[in-house]
């Protein structure tokens, strides 16, 4: 193995843990032993670590059916986080594409900490223009936005894409690269975020609480529906004839499964011209570097809310779960130089 580094077995960081499923109140900072890489993977110095909404699922155990893979009781995994952006430190022995030194960012289980494991074929170099903070906020969110839009949707130059959720960390991407593709973009939020949408290159911004996107006034090529709970009439009643709709995520569907309006919908799509669509999202390198030549032509911006460190990362957690966050929050580990690393 390739180490170039004095770190050595049993050498403990500070993280942040849960023992147990539930809210933000599960999370504490702690000491646990730095990880060791296997040879496929890499290890981190972690300068930045982006929250997203896969991490509450983690944290919260729902819906239920993730805890087939988490751990049924409590947590396989302890250490909380998974986007991740820093520099290597230690390579495995089958790793070709990284070496110590180097500055990448994508995804790596247990972010939240001082240091952490990515596998090799889930991270890539960090972009040059972005600070570490930045390049944090991007690797689950964009990569999710671009598979939803590219491979599902299939999204083409001239369509209209309406982005349901657009103020959040995956929308504030979507509206990015939709126009990116070309798309024009209609992006759906709270008023209080409406500028912060438009900010994002959106044509037009409903207000979630007062404008009626299935009022059919308009119809879509292509939604996106983002952590949204609106039935599947009315999402076909927005949608053309022969339009797309991709279901991202599973916010308010449900304890159990979360899936139950997504399935629904998957089946109706079998007996209809228009289609009903369920993304599963995969991290891979191959997409972050595809976003990475977008980021450095500067043709999509990560949208940072806040950072915050290591022990305030439950605060973090409470901001997202009070859907208050525009764009992305990002955790800084306690012992990072801000001034040094960029990340401020």
């Amino acid at each position: 193995m390739n180490t170039n580094t004095t770190l050595g077995r049993g050498v403990a960081m500070k993280a942040v843990i849960q023992d147990s499923y539930g809210t933000s109140e599960v999370l504490r900072v702690g000491d646990v032993n730095i990880p060791e890489p296997g040879d496929n993977e890499v290890l981190v110095k972690v300068h930045a670590a982006g929250l997203d909404r896969g991490t509450e699922h983690l944290m919260t155990g729902k819906p239920y059916v993730v805890r087939m893979a988490t751990g049924l009781r409590r947590p396989k995994q302890p250490t909380s986080g998974r986007d991740v952006a820093g520099t290597v430190v230690k390579v495995g022995s089958a790793v070709t594409r990284f070496a110590p030194g180097d500055e990448v960012y994508g995804v790596a289980p247990g972010s939240f900490a001082e240091y952490a494991v990515g596998p090799e074929n889930k991270l890539a170099r960090k972009p040059a223009n972005l600070t570490f903070a930045q390049a944090a906020a991007v690797p689950i969110s964009a990569g999710t936005a671009l598979q939803a839009l590219r491979d599902v949707g299939k999204v083409r130059a001239g369509q209209t894409v309406l982005v349901i959720g657009a103020s959040g960390g995956v929308g504030s991407y979507a509206v990015q690269l939709a126009k990116v593709f070309g798309a024009q973009v209609t992006g759906v939020a709270s008023a209080a975020k409406a500028d912060f949408v438009t900010s994002l290159g959106a044509d037009h911004v409903l207000d979630y609480g007062r404008d009626d996107f299935a009022d059919g006034t308009r119809t879509y090529d292509l939604i996106l529906d983002i952590g949204g709970g609106s039935s599947l009439k009315r999402l076909r009643r927005a949608l053309k004839p022969r339009g797309t709709v991709v279901f991202v995520g599973s916010e308010n569907a449900g304890s159990i499964t979360g899936m139950g309006r997504q399935l629904r919908g998957a089946l109706l799509s079998l007996l209809v011209r228009q289609r009903l669509a369920i993304l599963m999202a995969r991290e891979r390198a191959s997409d972050l570097e595809q976003l990475t030549e977008h980021l450095e032509a500067g043709r999509v911006i990560p949208s940072l809310a806040d950072n915050y460190p290591l022990d305030q990362a439950r605060t973090a957690m409470e901001l997202l779960e009070s859907g208050k966050v525009r764009g992305k929050v990002v955790i800084i580990p306690l012992d990072t130089d801000a001034e040094e690393d960029g990340t401020r």
